[in-house]
């Protein structure tokens, strides 16, 4: 299973979102509604280098968990 990460929709101007976690299998369609509330929610997109073009190298890495950036 893989832990997916939704966010609310805000249903008026200036609501912030609210971010909770869901654990579901990568075949199952993403919810479209919380399981506890019913509001409407969307799955975020995390992470990922973006599109590269042949030829090109990822952006330098940082995880940001040490002074140097990785652990």
């Amino acid at each position: 299973m893989t832990t997916y990460v939704y966010e609310t929709i805000p249903s008026a101007e200036g609501e912030e979102p609210e971010l909770f976690e869901i654990r579901q299998n990568m075949s199952d369609a993403p919810l479209e509604k919380h399981p506890e509330t019913g509001q409407p929610i969307r799955r975020v997109i995390l992470g990922g280098y973006g599109l590269l073009k042949k030829g090109e190298s990822p952006p330098p890495s940082s995880c940001g968990c040490g002074p140097s950036g990785c652990c």
